[in-house]
């Protein structure tokens, strides 16, 4: 078996993660509440509806409320930097930041055109097939044939591409390190035109 699909292996089987994962009833918070802190702090870089307003910021829209609630402590924790958002979940509670991630959840999601078809057709190979010569895994194996995540891995179905380049670089630094640790694995062996084309196929993901 190829070294970079014992790794896949491993990530799934040690996260306790099922391939395909039905969705489950969303729990019940204050909504009026995450609507009036969305207006207040989260609308202005990530969009009254949760679609990004600016190509340096993440889409929240349709992503797992979960993993919404799980970065937010992690701002505020410290595990994940950022400038921006360690200030803006410093007082936010647990009940706070759930609600924030049903709230996103909810809202409606679309895919992105991609305006250079030859390198998203690049970043389609890679997501559903890795690349076996550098051992880098494909993506689809953790978040699934369109993209969709699970309750414990995002959603990167729409996600915009400047964002997703990051977030691969930022794996690959170690500067961050509050998640699954196989992303620095699989980024540390992404070239600078697989991160491209990547991040371009999964935003046109729906």
């Amino acid at each position: 078996m190829k070294a970079w699909n014992r790794r896949l292996i491993l990530c799934a089987a040690g996260l306790g993660l099922p391939w395909a994962v039905a969705a489950a009833e969303l729990p019940k918070v204050d909504l009026a509440r995450a609507a009036e802190i969305s207006a207040g702090r989260c609308a202005l870089c990530h969009g009254a509806d949760g679609d990004s307003s600016s190509p340096l910021y993440p889409r929240l829209a349709g992503q797992h409320h979960q993993y919404i609630a799980k970065q937010l402590g992690d701002f505020q924790s410290g595990r994940r930097k950022s400038d921006t958002m360690n200030g803006m979940s410093q007082d936010l509670t647990p009940d706070e930041m759930l609600a924030l991630g049903v709230y996103f959840e909810q809202k409606p999601t679309k895919p992105r055109e991609a305006r250079d078809a030859e390198l998203a057709a690049v970043g389609r190979f890679i997501f559903h097939r890795g690349n076996e010569f550098s051992g880098v895994a494909a993506c689809s194996g953790c978040h699934g044939d369109q993209g969709h995540g699970t309750d414990q891995l995002p959603r990167l179905a729409g996600q915009v591409p400047r964002y997703t380049e990051a977030q691969l670089k930022s794996f690959n630094s170690r500067e961050r390190t509050n998640d699954n640790e196989i992303m620095h694995s699989i980024a540390s062996k992404l070239s600078e035109l697989e991160v491209k084309a990547v991040a371009l196929y999964i935003s046109t993901l729906d």
